[in-house]
């Protein structure tokens, strides 16, 4: 997540000073990103370094020192809205990988270990739901996380039940011979062996 990006959309807005603009940052997500006052002034100092936010001439140092944008910080804040993040590799993701090392770990039940972590991303996806249940509709920020929550993990579900049906259909046919290269488009997509 970007501090830097969202506290230039908040200066977008008109000044404001750092406590202000750490609630503004908790309100607008939902609350679900706790954000560190000592974070949000360090972030504001090199984005003032950088030329993107100006403090008040005049500002005292300290909680009320006012902060606004500037021309080349509503520039930043333009490109990285419209630049799509780089999704190209996949991510290292700690649950991709313990699945695939559990599978050559001996005398791991593979399936065993997909299916506790199924159990619990499917207890996650409940309790997101009954929050998005209670309040949803009372906060549109919250509710756009929750969405966004639910459909990460029912991703990650659906991944861990083919990788169970894959590694069953692959305990029973014998394994294929090992390509002899990586077709063109993962490595284009920075996969590596």
């Amino acid at each position: 997540m970007s501090v830097r990006h969202a506290l230039l959309a908040l200066l977008s807005e008109g000044p404001k000073y750092g406590l202000q603009l750490r609630e503004e940052f908790e309100a607008r997500t939902g609350e679900v990103w706790p954000l560190n006052v000592g974070q949000v002034y360090t972030t504001l100092q090199r984005l003032e370094r950088d030329g993107f936010v100006e403090s008040g001439d005049d500002a005292e140092p300290g909680p009320q020192k006012g902060f606004r944008i500037t021309a080349e910080g509503a520039e930043e804040l333009a490109g990285w809205l419209r630049t799509p993040p780089d999704l190209s590799a996949p991510p290292r993701d700690e649950l991709v990988i313990k699945i695939l090392v559990a599978v050559r770990v001996p005398g791991v039940d593979v399936h065993e270990v997909i299916q506790s972590h199924r159990r619990y991303l499917v207890e996650l996806m409940q309790q997101w739901t009954r929050l998005k249940e209670e309040e949803g509709d009372l906060d549109l920020s919250l509710a756009l996380v929750v969405d966004a929550e639910l459909f990460r993990l029912d991703a990650v579900v659906r991944w861990l039940d083919t990788a169970d049906g894959r590694l069953k259909r692959a305990a029973v046919e014998p394994p294929a011979a090992a390509p002899a290269a990586l077709p063109p488009l993962r490595r284009r997509a920075g996969v590596r062996r």
